[in-house]
């Protein structure tokens, strides 16, 4: 069963893609700070690391090379409400893949699955 930590701030959105992911088959572990986060990176070592790009005064693109940093094969996914052009070109030069909020669980397991955790999808993808 694949490891994956999921950020975001947004209590309700983490909630319910937890119970998602989780009946999909994935070990989730879910955290709503960057700090948390991190502590977690360190000693879960996950497959998968699944964040939210903003994360108070850090963002996801951080904690997804902090990642990287750990776990040089952690598959890496960032996603946002923002189609911003710099944030999906830092996405891709680090080798994540940038999915647009709102972010549905069905649709995000089928990316993960698309990729089958070795292929990393440069476009972004908009979830809804």
């Amino acid at each position: 069963m694949p490891s994956l930590l999921l950020v975001d701030d947004d209590l309700s959105l983490l909630g319910a893609l937890s119970r998602f992911l989780s009946d999909s088959g994935f070990e989730v572990v879910p955290c709503s700070t960057f700090e948390d986060a991190k502590r977690e990176i360190a000693t879960l070592r996950p497959d998968i690391v699944i964040t939210d790009v903003r994360l108070g005064a850090f963002n996801g693109l951080q904690l997804a090379l902090l990642a990287r940093d750990v776990r040089s094969d952690v598959r890496l996914v960032v996603f946002s409400g923002f189609d911003d052009p710099v944030l999906k070109e830092e996405a891709r030069r680090i080798g994540a893949t940038y999915l647009l909020k709102p972010v549905s669980g069905r649709l995000l397991v089928e990316e993960l699955l698309r990729s089958n955790g070795s292929g990393r999808s440069n476009e972004p993808v908009s979830l809804d």
